[in-house]
């Protein structure tokens, strides 16, 4: 029996930090700016690393240095990077015999590029992780008490299994949809709304899903309330957080860290206010974990290095959780 299990995505990562990465304002960027270097130009690349991502394995690795008994399910191909997955995975404790390997394709990989302030921007190749087939991730064969969904590249047909799995078999169920899964809209996604124990998204993605301003954040607890049977965290960037039990609204900003590069911090945070509110049931530990986890991931490069271990919240003070709004 397994204390939690990850469904999600497995990738191989290398970052790149280079002098010549200028930015520049674009007004068709999604964000204003965009990250440029000279076309048929060469780049002198002043540091790399060599790492692995995604968030089915970011967070199986935050559930295994929290000590819980962790498998991760997830798709690679049967190459030199899926293996590099699977062996970093065994060494953080992680069990990974549920995996699907494909003998075909590759394995998913991203390249980053590191901005000196701290951004990046990503290229992604999902790979054989967007082929995670829903009648070989051995169901029947795993017991666990919680099932943690993350990001699968919109498969619905797997998101739908999963949970109807869960909810026959009183697996208690965590999510951070990616953003492929909220696409479905909010009428789609309710079997994993109403069957959640806990649900975590950003507001920017709340807002979306339940069609109102993303600036009015008592409509949108009000909204996802009515669907969200468990908890409902909605993260705000640099504003913290904000939780709702159904009951109160618990808020919290973030604390003074560091910041080397924010590649997995989402992660972080969801899969430590899991690992706490496993352990104590607390949704003001929970979140104090999820924001120490966080605060310690963007310190280094990649998405694992800066995971806490059991017991070790880091140098940051904790943040004060404030209730009842």
């Amino acid at each position: 029996m397994y204390d939690i299990i990850t469904i999600g995505s497995a990738t191989r990562d290398v970052f790149l930090r280079a002098e010549g990465f200028e930015l520049r304002k674009h007004e068709d960027s999604p964000s204003g700016v965009e990250q440029c270097f000279p076309l048929g130009s060469k780049i002198e690349v002043k540091e790399i690393t060599f790492t692995t991502g995604g968030g089915g394995t970011n967070a199986a690795v935050t559930f295994a240095r929290q000590g819980l008994k962790t498998a991760c399910i997830g798709s690679v191909a049967d190459d030199i990077n899926g293996k590099e997955i699977l062996e970093e995975l065994k060494k953080e404790k992680v069990e990974t015999k549920f995996f699907q390997k494909n003998a075909s394709g590759h394995t998913a990989y991203s390249v980053i590029f590191i901005h000196p302030n701290a951004e990046r921007t990503i290229l992604s190749y999902k790979g054989e992780g967007q082929n995670l087939n829903a009648e070989e991730t051995l169901f029947k064969k795993i017991k666990t008490k919680w099932l943690f969904l993350n990001s699968l590249g919109g498969n619905y047909e797997l998101l739908e299994k999963a949970v109807l799995w869960a909810k026959e078999n009183s697996v208690k169920i965590a999510s951070n949809p990616g953003g492929k899964e909220l696409a479905y809209g909010l009428e789609k996604l309710k079997v994993l709304l109403e069957n959640g124990d806990i649900i975590i998204m950003n507001q920017e993605e709340a807002a979306r899903l339940a069609g109102v301003n993303y600036e009015n954040e008592s409509e949108i607890f009000q909204a996802m309330d009515k669907v969200v049977k468990g908890i409902f965290v909605m993260t705000k960037g640099h504003e913290g957080v904000a939780v709702s039990d159904g009951k109160n609204i618990y808020k919290a900003g973030v604390p003074d860290s560091p910041i080397v590069e924010r590649t997995g911090a989402g992660d972080a945070f969801s899969s430590g206010f899991v690992s706490e509110f496993i352990r104590s049931g607390d949704v003001a530990k929970a979140i104090q974990l999820a924001t120490a986890n966080a605060s310690s991931v963007v310190t280094k490069v990649g998405s694992k290095a800066g995971i806490l271990k059991e017991g070790d919240w880091g140098p940051w003070p904790l943040v004060e959780v404030k209730t009842n709004f």
